[in-house]
Formats: C-alpha cells, structure tokens, sequence
C-alpha cells in the first residue's frame, strides 16, 4: 500500500515545505486560467441551446451576453491585480474578507468558494463526459462512470502537489487555447474567402418575442 500510495501520490512533503511551492508564469496561468478556460469551453455551448430554444433569430443575443462575460473577467482581473500587491504573501478570499470586512464576512466567503468549487468540478466534469460521449457514441449511456473516473483522477493529481498538477495542466490548457484560437482564424479565413456562406438570421438589435431579463 506504501508503493502504491507513493506512485499515485508522490513524495510526502514536509510542513516546512507546504508553503514554498512555488510556479512559474505558464505554470501558473495554466492552473489559474483552468476554471475561466472550462466555462468558455461549455458555457457557449448552454448559451446557445438556450437561445435556439427560442429561435434561431435569438442568437444574437449572445453578443451582449459575451460583452457582460468580458466585463466579468476584466473586473476579476483587476481585482486579483489589486489583491497580489495588496498580499504579497498570499491572501484568498477567506483571508482578505476577513481581514477587511471581519470574520463572519470571511467565514462566508469561504463558504460561498467551497460550494462554488463543488458546483464547478460538477457542471465541468459532466459536460466533459457529454463531450467524450458526444466524440465516440459507443460510450453513452456511461456519463455517470466517465464523470467518476475524471473526477478521481482530477483527486489525484492534486494530491500529488500544486507544481506536478500545474505541470500535467499545461497541457490540456495550452492545447485547448492554440485549438480555439486556430478554429477562429481558420472559421474567419474561410468566410473572408468565401469558402463557407454567412447569413445573418437575424439583424442585430431585433426584439425576439420570449426573451426577458431573466
């Protein structure tokens, strides 16, 4: 048991060593940029579903929807900005909550991050395994057992360390990031040429009957 812990695991690090991990840049943005990365990855997807529930026409919606996204991550942005020189040391949301507003605004906001978290690895974790079913249809129906196996292997790798995890991260993230940015060039190329036809369903700036701020 020893072994195997120690295969799947790692090394054990010492409590003097908990704090001195340290990740370069892409290391870095590999682990940090992760979760943002997952919601671009089926978050456009459930928008337009939503929307082609409606109608065609009601696509474009997700133009204003994407501008209220940007605004999101452009003020998340400067908030960790603010946060890093203002912590230099590390500080999270518990910490800086407390520090700032007192211990029952920290106690809630790490709360709010735990539920946050388990909501997160949930919603991603089931829409990858729709995704590998959607890939190779000879695997629906096993959504659930997909879904338990990533979920035990995302376990293990953060078990074993915050520089290993951000290491095996690099490359699913990079990798995702080249391929959207090639599918737009390629998308936008091939419309520019006029090797695939455009056409709006709708102008934009039309009212959709069915759409409400909710």
């Amino acid at each position: 048991m020893h072994s195997l812990k120690r295969f799947f695991i790692g090394r054990p690090l010492k409590s003097s060593e908990e704090g001195g991990q340290k990740l370069g840049k892409l290391k870095a943005l590999a682990m940090l940029s992760s979760d943002a990365l997952s919601s671009v990855a089926y978050g456009t997807e459930q928008i337009v579903l939503v929307l082609t529930t409606l109608s065609a026409a009601a696509i474009w919606y997700s133009l204003p929807i994407a501008a209220f996204v940007l605004v999101l991550l452009l003020s998340l942005t400067l908030s960790y900005r603010q946060i890093i020189h203002a912590y230099p040391g590390g500080g999270g949301a518990y910490v800086v909550s407390s520090q700032n507003l007192g211990r029952n605004a920290g106690l809630l906001a790490g709360g709010s991050l735990l539920i946050d978290y388990m909501l997160t690895v949930a919603v991603s974790v089931s829409s990858g395994a729709e995704a590998i079913t959607s890939a190779i249809p000879a695997l629906y129906g096993h959504e659930v057992t997909i879904s338990l196996v990533i979920i035990f292997l995302l376990m293990v790798m953060n078990l074993r360390g915050m520089s290993e995890s951000a290491s095996f991260l690099m490359i699913p993230v990079y990798l995702f990031v080249v391929s959207i940015v090639a599918m737009i060039i390629w998308g936008l190329f091939r419309i520019m040429t006029g090797s695939i036809p455009y056409a709006a369903h709708a102008a934009v700036g039309s009212v959709v009957p069915g759409i409400t701020a909710a």
